[in-house]
């Protein structure tokens, strides 16, 4: 990256959702998963929430909570990559771009492998990147607590910004 700190951020984002619910696994607007869902409020994309949160963390404009409250009925199985597209004019509005965009997804049973190139494309179109500005990966929690039980699924993002 070049120019001065002031012209550019990073910002990071964590989401986890509990397995269940209505089919399907979404990664990125990506069906994952065609036999299992996640409870959450809105379609349960735990990557376009971390990468959602992420942005709005580099812009200094709060959480996905903030815009989106899980309170609000009208977000009620919402497409998170439309939030996202949503959260990307946000940022604009503060002069604000995307550069870069890295996720780790965290699941025991959720592959990633075979929908990454995928999920990177509809990241790098709603974040306005090329594939290459985009990198995804998966790991598991060697069987550690509900996400190692396969209890839930999570995804973290860390997301640079340029002005």
């Amino acid at each position: 990256m070049t120019g001065s700190p002031s012209d550019w951020r990073v910002g990071w984002g964590l989401d986890v959702h509990r397995l269940g619910g209505k089919p399907s696994v979404l990664l990125a607007g990506v069906v994952v998963d065609p036999h299992r869902g996640v409870i959450a409020t809105s379609d349960g994309d735990v990557v376009a929430h971390a990468v959602a949160d992420a942005l709005l963390g580099a812009a200094a404009l709060g959480d996905l909570g903030t815009f989106f409250p899980s309170s609000d009925p009208r977000w009620e199985n919402a497409d998170s990559m439309g939030l996202l597209r949503r959260v990307v004019e946000l940022a604009a509005d503060m002069e604000w771009q995307p550069s870069f965009c890295d996720v780790t997804v965290i699941s025991e049973s959720v592959r990633v492998a075979p929908y990454r190139e995928k999920v990177r494309a509809a990241l790098a179109g709603v974040l306005g990147l090329d594939v290459g500005q985009v990198s995804v990966k998966a790991t598991t929690a060697d069987g550690l607590g509900g996400l190692g039980h396969d209890q839930g699924i999570a995804a973290v993002a860390a997301v640079t910004v340029v002005s």
